[in-house]
């Protein structure tokens, strides 16, 4: 079996100018690849589908960041641009096992299913309000800017509490946030200032308790035990993130694929198909998450001809994990809403560590997608798909912008 020091690394493109090819890259490398984040760090991927389940399931891979050797050494500076992911702040997204269950458990008390439907009506008044700000002279607009981006970040404000005046801030600093270009100088100044928001808008709670999940969260209990400022921070601060870069690509990204594929758009406009097929097919094929931070191995895990090392991490590649022809077949790279395994992606993980908001971007996406396209059934990119633009952001399949004609 080979180790980290023994196999090539490639290299992940901080600017991400070619993720199909590179996600091509990471799974002919095998289930395990040896990989290099931007800034020069080690890590491993896994990029197939089995093999992921496996590792996302397995209690050798830990989330606590002391286990990491290259940390224990010194070697992952405190302005390292990913460093706000790699070691986000104590959440349910950081612990394993009994703490894990406990944040978990609290959280859902919070984040009931209730809750989220009760979001639909409020999701599709703000999906109206957008449609119609939109221009219907036929000039080309940025459908992200102006319906993509918005929609998630009103509807995770408005179910966090978080004040509809901050958005605007907050947009820069999650830009900053995910960046792998932010200048080091300001790397800890956006973890602070995101913090400090946070913070800010749990006190306000606290003196003032709402119906919004940061009021549910400081009241969440069981036997008695409740969550800590310092946890409820980090987990408002995780599912802001989350709530809405997630969300954003989803919707960018369904319809570039709709756009890319007209034989395809066609099946759902003429209702031989549904949204949940394009839905489902978008997170399988262009999954939201390019990459996600990091596990840490507690001793040598073994992966086909490959081994972890103890102390060594892990990033999940979804953007390779989900096209895996083991997984779905040969025509795993192409787009068809059609596919008998669309349903079988992984794309808001596996296990434990699940996404909690998976219910709440599908609900988003499954209201403005229909009602989007309902208004504009001819929408089309305004220019080539092989022109957008990719964020320089290797943890989430995002665009700079979104170019369409509404009315072509």
């Amino acid at each position: 079996m080979t180790t980290g020091t023994e196999a090539p690394r490639i290299a992940l493109d901080p600017f991400v100018t070619d993720l199909d090819a590179e996600s091509a890259a990471l799974r002919a490398a095998g289930p395990l690849a040896a990989v290099e984040l931007p800034g020069g760090v080690p890590v491993w991927a896994v990029t197939h589908h089995a093999e992921a389940k496996a590792l996302l399931t397995d209690p050798r891979l830990v989330k606590d960041i002391n286990v990491w050797g290259a940390w224990q050494r010194g070697e992952i500076p405190a302005d390292w641009p990913l460093i706000g992911l790699a070691n986000p702040g104590r959440s349910m997204l950081t612990v394993d096992g009994a703490d894990h269950r406990r944040l978990r458990t609290l959280v859902a008390q919070a984040l009931t299913p209730r809750r989220v439907e009760r979001m639909r009506e409020r999701i599709e008044k703000l999906t109206q309000d957008l449609l119609d700000a939109l221009p219907t002279d036929g000039s080309a607009v940025d459908l992200k800017a102006a319906f993509a981006y918005p929609l998630p970040m009103y509807v995770i404000a408005d179910l966090m509490g978080i004040e509809e005046a901050r958005l605007p801030r907050l947009k820069v600093l999650f830009e900053r946030f995910f960046s792998t270009q932010t200048p080091p100088e300001e790397v800890v100044a956006t973890l602070t200032e995101l913090a400090r928001i946070m913070a800010e808008t749990v006190a306000a709670k606290r003196a003032e308790p709402g119906d919004d999940l940061t009021s549910a969260l400081i009241l969440a209990s069981e036997d008695g035990d409740r969550l800590t400022d310092e946890e409820i921070v980090s987990t408002l601060q995780l599912m802001v993130a989350a709530g809405h870069e997630t969300t954003i690509s989803l919707i960018v990204n369904a319809v570039v694929n709709l756009s890319a594929h007209p034989d395809q758009r066609e099946l759902v406009l003429s209702g031989q198909a549904d949204w949940p097929a394009v839905i489902e097919e978008t997170l399988r094929f262009s999954t939201p998450t390019s990459h996600v931070l990091i596990r840490f191995a507690t001793e040598d895990v073994p992966v086909g001809d490959r081994v972890i090392p103890a102390g060594d991490a892990l990033i999940v590649s979804y953007g390779a994990i989900g096209r895996d022809e083991n997984a779905h077949g040969p025509t795993a790279g192409r787009f068809d809403i059609t596919r008998e395994t669309r349903n079988r992606h992984i794309s808001f993980g596996h296990g434990p560590h699940v996404c909690p908001g998976a219910a709440l971007s599908r609900l988003e996406a499954g209201i403005a997608l229909p009602a989007l396209y309902a208004r504009f059934p001819r929408l089309d990119l305004a220019v080539p798909a092989a022109e957008l633009r990719n964020k320089p952001v290797v943890t989430q399949n995002d665009l700079f912008d979104l170019p369409v004609h509404l009315n072509p």
